[in-house]
């Protein structure tokens, strides 16, 4: 598989890539950041990367559980102590990982290492911070890992590749890892968590906030994985990108007092004289056209942001532009 380079479509996120790099300034303006209303929001987010990554591998505690677990120290009825155990040991390897984020960070096998132990103690102490030494397979993926035998040496190869200077943003390059080490599957067990947080890593540490990979969105992230082993990067792409959208939106609604702009599409299709709909909103949201983030199963967005995205149609068609009622 060629992973060096990268055939696939830019201009199909292009416009996305640049509202997220707008965003991002904005986000960096407001810098120093008052130290309170940081830690909320990045306890907050931690415990919502915590339920969405578990939920992605299966765990079924709920965000609330989840919060109560992490919070509370409280045991769910109903749900194997391995699920709590998953709970923990993700929110501890979050903590760690804080405190490797700095500008300039170069990935380290150990660093990779040192997170996947964490990952995977208390659950399964004899596979934690070790590269597996025998095949796997993956049930519905459209590949296999390459052989145990190779795991060292391809890993190496790819931190060197990261470490690299590249013209690709580090978003990309961040994605491109991202599928490279689930590609490796260098572990039995605790792939998923760990490149999830090693991936944000190389992401936080070039000023952004966290891209968490919401667990309703699990098929669709998973074909975005199998695409990406075809060569194809687009959809991938496409949700880190809304991930981090979405959490630069919950950052810039709280820190700039914008949060109530952010609505339900339904309550934004209510209010406008435009001909779209519900379906169309959210898939223009999906493809990353307009900006939204999604909260449960709903989609947000605001009046601005379809509003302009209408006024663009209608400048390359010649029209008039439709108002809000």
């Amino acid at each position: 598989m060629e992973w060096k380079t990268h055939p696939w479509g830019q201009e199909k996120w292009q416009a996305m890539l640049e509202r997220v790099e707008q965003k991002k300034a904005r986000l960096a303006e407001l810098r120093p950041i008052p130290a309170v209303a940081l830690e909320k929001l990045r306890e907050s987010l931690m415990v919502e990367w915590t339920y969405h990554s578990n939920g992605i591998e299966g765990n079924t505690l709920t965000l609330q559980e989840t919060r109560v677990v992490l919070e509370d120290g409280i045991t769910v009825g109903g749900k194997t102590l391995r699920e709590h155990f998953e709970t923990l040991n993700h929110h501890e390897a979050l903590a760690v990982l804080q405190g490797m984020v700095k500008e300039g960070y170069r990935l380290r096998a150990a660093d990779i290492m040192h997170i996947h132990g964490l990952v995977l103690q208390r659950i399964e102490k004899e596979f934690a911070g070790r590269y597996r030494n025998a095949g796997v397979r993956i049930t519905g993926a459209n590949f296999t890992p390459p052989n145990a035998l190779r795991v060292d040496e391809m890993m190496e190869e790819l931190i060197a590749w990261v470490n690299q200077k590249h013209s690709l943003s580090i978003i990309v390059k961040a994605t491109i890892f991202h599928h490279r080490m689930v590609w490796i599957h260098p572990f039995f067990d605790g792939n998923g968590r760990t490149v999830r947080l090693m991936f944000n890593l190389l992401l936080m540490s070039a000023g952004y906030p966290p891209a968490i990979i919401l667990q309703q969105d699990r098929k669709k992230y998973y074909d975005a994985l199998n695409k990406a082993n075809q060569g194809n990067y687009e959809k991938l792409v496409l949700m880190v990108l809304q991930a981090l959208e979405r959490s630069l939106d919950i950052y810039l609604s709280h820190l700039e007092n914008t949060h109530d702009n952010f609505r339900p599409i339904s309550h934004v299709v209510q209010e406008m004289s435009l001909p779209y709909g519900h379906e169309y909103l959210s898939l223009l949201i999906r493809q990353g056209k307009i900006a939204g983030y999604k909260e449960g199963r709903n989609w947000l967005t605001t009046a601005e942001a379809v509003v302009a995205y209408h006024q663009g149609r209608k400048r390359k068609r010649g029209g008039e532009v439709g108002l809000l009622k």
